[in-house]
């Protein structure tokens, strides 16, 4: 198999402190980025992935402090992840609140090895039940973003985005997307019990990897990595229920066409259900 056709991933359920400052922000950025140095260094990676808002936290405190810890696309954020890509020579997606002209935006950008910006994905669906209340502070996305590693075609989604499965069918049908890259801040609340349902589920009608990553602590955890296709041989690979986990992942090609080949889901759709 060539190596264009193997993508190696450092999925990362980091702890996040209380950050209600640009200093907590920031400070928690360089504790991060040292542990995910420190995995890099004893393996390599192609891609680095950060749950959504992995520069703060995720709640109604740090919220109402978005006017100093917000950031713009270039801002502590960048600047960190950025020096980690160069160093590691990887690409590395992480999430944080980005200042926008029309407000705030819970955002994941993607950085490349040679530190360049590859892109940004604003969130387009805000979550406003449970432990949730992003429409209070938060505005909506106006775009999707796909981007490529080696003969590889991802796209970030963000928590809530999970829960809109045309989002998902699109990626795949109208873009090519082999990979998505599920970021969340999944709380504990009535909602968690059915989000393994909603990630295993699009792996398998769309047959593409998908990557659901939450934060780690008492009330996150259990991320989930789904394959194309899993039965009982083939399970998805299961995080920490609560702890820090930093995963080594594999996708590749083979592993992608030989679910499409054996199972034709895709292929077997009818050009227009409207019209039955």
């Amino acid at each position: 198999m060539n190596s264009d056709d193997t993508l190696s991933l450092l999925a990362c359920q980091i702890d996040i402190p209380a950050t209600e400052s640009a200093a907590a922000r920031d400070e928690h950025l360089a504790d991060s980025s040292r542990k995910v140095r420190a995995q890099l260094s004893a393996q390599p990676a192609d891609l680095v992935v950060l749950p959504e808002l992995s520069s703060t936290d995720y709640s109604r405190a740090a919220f109402d402090r978005l006017d100093e810890i917000a950031e713009p696309l270039d801002g502590a954020s960048f600047q960190t992840w950025r020096a980690v890509a160069m160093e590691h020579r990887c690409h590395v997606s992480y999430s944080f609140a980005r200042q926008g002209q029309a407000g705030t935006h819970i955002s994941i950008a993607v950085v490349a090895p040679d530190g360049s910006l590859v892109g940004h994905y604003d969130k387009l669906h805000l979550c406003q039940y449970g432990a949730s209340m992003e429409k209070e502070y938060f505005v909506a996305g106006d775009h999707i973003f796909t981007f490529n590693i080696k003969s590889f075609k991802i796209s970030p989604i963000i928590c809530y985005d999970i829960r809109i499965p045309e989002m998902s069918r699109s990626l795949t049908l109208k873009h090519g997307v082999d990979l998505i890259l599920h970021c969340g801040a999944y709380y504990r609340d009535e909602s968690f019990e059915t989000w393994h349902s909603f990630a295993t589920t699009p792996a398998m009608e769309n047959q593409t990897f998908f990557l659901s990553l939450n934060r780690a602590g008492p009330t996150w955890g259990n991320s989930i990595f789904c394959e194309p296709w899993m039965d009982e041989n083939t399970q998805p690979v299961r995080f920490a229920e609560t702890a820090e986990d930093f995963r080594r992942l594999t996708v590749t090609k083979d592993r992608l066409q030989q679910a499409r080949e054996s199972y034709s889901f895709l292929t077997d759709r009818l050009p227009d259900y409207d019209v039955l």
